[in-house]
C-alpha cells in the first residue's frame, strides 16, 4: 500500500526537498519550488517496463559502429533541422506557442513516415474525432494507429502489442503515470512519464516524439530536467496570427545546433519554405532611410535578413527597443557608436527590428545595425544591393565573423553588388559582381556610407 507524503519539487531542475526553502539546493534558483503531493510506489508496481531487455555492460572497443540510415519525415526542412533526419531509439521534444502548429506538423510527417513505416499517435488533449478531423482538412489518408489515452502504463502496453516505428506523445503535460499521485502537468508527473517514455524508446530503439507545452515566457513547461533527457530540442518560433513558422534546434545530438527550417502555414498545412532568404527580404521598389540587409548565419544555412531602424525625436525619457535582436546588445551598440562615430542618440527614442520574426543571436549584426540608425538619424537611403555585416569591438574596431565566405556567395546569389565586411574576412579571390568594401574600423565604414549614400 502507497503512502502519501508532502513534498517539495524545483520546477527548474526535479529535485524533491522535504520542506520549502526559498533556493534550490540543487540547481541554486530562487522561488521555484512547488508543493506536491507525492506517494512512495514499490518498483513492482511500474510493471510497464518490466518485460524490456536488460542493460550489460560492455567494453568501448567491443561496440561496433553502426552507421544507420536515418528515417526522412517526408519534409526536407524538418529533416534539415534533425540532421538528416530521424534516428533509432532518438527522443525529440517540441515545443511553441499554442495554435502555432505544432500538431498539424507532426501530423503531416508521421503520414509521410507511415507510408514505410508504422507510426502511433497518441493525443492526451484532443478526441480522435478531432484528430480525424485535422487529417482530412490536410489530405492525409494514410492509416495511422491512433490511441485517444492518457495513462503511460496503458499507452506502452499498446505500443508493446503494436510495436510501432514512431511514437507520438501530444502532449507530454497531460500524461499520468500510476507512479506518482501528482496532478496532471505537475512536476512530478511530467518528470516520471518523460524519464519512463524515454527509457522505453531508447530499450526498444523507438523513435520519440513529444510535444510540450510552453509558458508565458516562451520556456518549456515543466521542470527543467525534461530538455537535458531527451536527444534533441526544437522550438517553434513566429506569431500564430502570422503565416511563417521557424524551427529551431536549440540541442541536438545528432545534428547542428540552431539549425532552422522554415514553413508557411495554409490552409492545407505547412508548406516548406526553400528559399527563406527571399522571405525575409522587403519587395519595396523605392528603398527607404533605415533599412539594410545582413546575412546571418544559422548553423549550416546561411540567410538574408533584413534589419530595420527607426530614429525620432525622444519626447521625454528615451526609448530603446528591440524585436528579433538583444536588447542590452543595443544599448552597447549605441555607446560604440557615439564614442567612435560621433553619432548622437541620447535625446532620440530608437527602435530596432528583424523582419519576418527570425532572432538574430550573433555578433555578426554590429555594423548593419550601426549603419541602419545612422540611415534613419541621417535620413540617408543605403541602396538596396548593399550587404553588410561584422562585429563591432568597444575599441570601434570591426572583428571578424565566421564563413564568411558563405556569406559572401549567398550575397551573389542573390544579386548584391556591395559588401561591407570586416578587413580580416576579405576573400582571397575576387567574387564576380560584388564589390567587397574591406574596413578596420568602424568610421571607415561609416564613412563610405556617408560619401556613397
Amino acid at each position: 500500500m502507497s503512502k502519501n507524503k508532502l513534498e517539495f519539487i524545483c520546477r527548474e531542475c526535479g529535485a524533491a526537498h522535504p520542506q520549502w526553502v526559498g533556493r534550490c539546493l540543487e540547481c541554486q534558483t530562487w522561488n521555484t519550488l512547488e508543493k506536491v503531493l507525492t506517494s512512495k510506489i514499490s518498483t513492482s508496481k511500474l510493471e510497464s517496463l518490466q518485460d524490456l531487455p536488460y542493460s550489460r555492460v560492455q567494453k568501448l572497443s567491443d561496440i561496433k559502429f553502426e552507421n544507420k540510415e536515418r528515417i526522412t519525415t517526408g519534409l526536407g526542412e524538418l529533416d534539415r533541422t534533425l540532421g538528416g533526419g530521424l534516428v533509432d531509439g532518438c527522443v525529440v521534444l517540441i515545443g511553441g506557442d499554442p495554435g502555432i502548429g505544432k500538431s498539424t506538423l507532426i501530423l503531416q510527417a508521421m503520414a509521410e513516415i507511415n507510408k514505410e513505416h508504422s507510426a502511433l499517435y497518441v493525443s492526451g488533449e484532443e478526441s480522435s474525432q478531432q484528430v480525424s478531423d485535422r487529417a482530412a482538412r490536410l489530405g492525409i489518408k494514410e492509416d495511422i494507429f491512433l490511441l485517444n489515452e492518457t495513462h503511460l502504463e496503458i499507452i506502452i502496453k499498446f505500443a508493446k502489442e503494436i510495436k510501432p516505428k514512431v511514437i507520438v506523445i501530444d502532449s507530454i503535460q497531460t500524461m499520468v503515470s500510476s507512479a506518482s499521485t501528482s496532478v496532471p502537468g505537475s512536476v512530478t508527473q511530467v518528470r516520471d512519464c518523460a524519464a519512463q517514455f524515454t527509457q522505453y524508446a531508447k530499450k526498444t530503439n523507438t523513435i520519440l516524439l513529444m510535444i510540450g507545452h510552453v509558458t508565458k515566457d516562451g520556456a518549456l513547461a515543466g521542470p527543467r530536467i525534461l530538455e537535458h533527457m531527451v536527444d534533441c530540442v526544437l522550438y517553434f518560433e513566429g506569431d500564430a496570427g502570422g503565416r511563417y513558422r521557424i524551427i529551431r534546434a536549440v540541442k541536438n545530438r545528432f545534428g547542428a545546433v540552431n539549425e532552422i527550417s522554415v514553413f508557411a502555414m495554409s490552409e492545407t498545412g505547412l508548406k516548406q519554405v526553400e528559399n527563406p532568404s527571399a522571405i525575409f527580404l522587403s519587395n519595396q521598389a523605392t528603398p527607404l532611410p533605415g533599412s539594410m540587409v545582413m546575412v546571418a548565419r544559422e548553423a549550416t544555412r546561411p540567410l538574408m535578413i533584413e534589419v530595420q531602424a527607426l530614429v525620432d525625436q525622444s519626447s521625454g525619457n528615451h526609448k530603446r527597443v528591440s524585436v528579433g535582436l538583444d536588447q542590452n546588445r543595443l544599448s552597447l551598440q549605441l555607446a560604440i557608436l557615439h564614442k567612435h562615430g560621433g553619432i548622437v542618440t541620447f535625446d532620440q527614442d530608437v527602435f530596432m527590428n528583424v523582419v519576418g520574426g527570425v532572432k538574430v543571436n550573433e555578433t555578426a549584426s554590429d555594423l548593419v545595425v550601426m549603419l541602419t540608425i545612422m540611415s534613419s538619424l541621417r535620413n540617408k537611403v543605403i541602396p538596396k544591393d548593399w550587404i553588410a555585416f561584422g562585429e563591432v569591438g568597444l575599441t570601434g574596431e570591426v572583428r571578424p565573423v565566421y564563413n564568411a565566405n558563405e556569406r559572401l556567395a549567398e550575397a551573389q546569389k542573390h544579386g548584391f553588388k556591395i559588401a561591407i565586411i570586416p578587413k580580416a574576412n576579405t576573400p582571397k579571390k575576387s567574387i564576380k559582381g560584388l564589390k567587397v568594401i574591406s574596413v578596420e574600423y568602424l568610421y571607415q565604414a561609416l564613412q563610405y556610407m556617408s560619401e556613397n549614400t
